[in-house]
């Protein structure tokens, strides 16, 4: 069976291929790479950060004792606050350590 021919269009009359997006909307190969390799790179850097912060937020408060103990004078209260204000920083980055999703 020959093609039907409609104008300048060759219609087939029966086609085995599965319909496919218009080239416009598929992205291209270079943006697949770029945003996969962006989300992996990500991924290997953001998931051991997590767990060290979160780890840290639950370790550092132990070193308080001692400080409070001792009593806070001079170097000591500054490094209180030091301890204090990393102790916040590894909350604020390990908050999402061992969440599901």
């Amino acid at each position: 069976m020959m093609p039907a021919v409609h104008g300048s269009v060759e219609v087939s009359p029966m086609s085995n291929s599965s319909p496919t997006a218009p080239i416009d909307r598929l992205p291209r190969p270079q943006e697949l790479v770029d945003s996969r390799l962006v989300r992996l790179s990500l991924a290997v850097v953001v998931a051991p950060l997590r767990f060290l912060a979160f780890w840290a937020a639950v370790a550092l408060p132990f070193l308080y004792l001692p400080l409070l103990v001792g009593g806070l004078d001079g170097q000591q209260t500054t490094a209180f606050v030091a301890l204090l204000l990393a102790n916040v920083v590894a909350l604020l980055l390990g908050h999402e350590y061992g969440r599901a999703g």
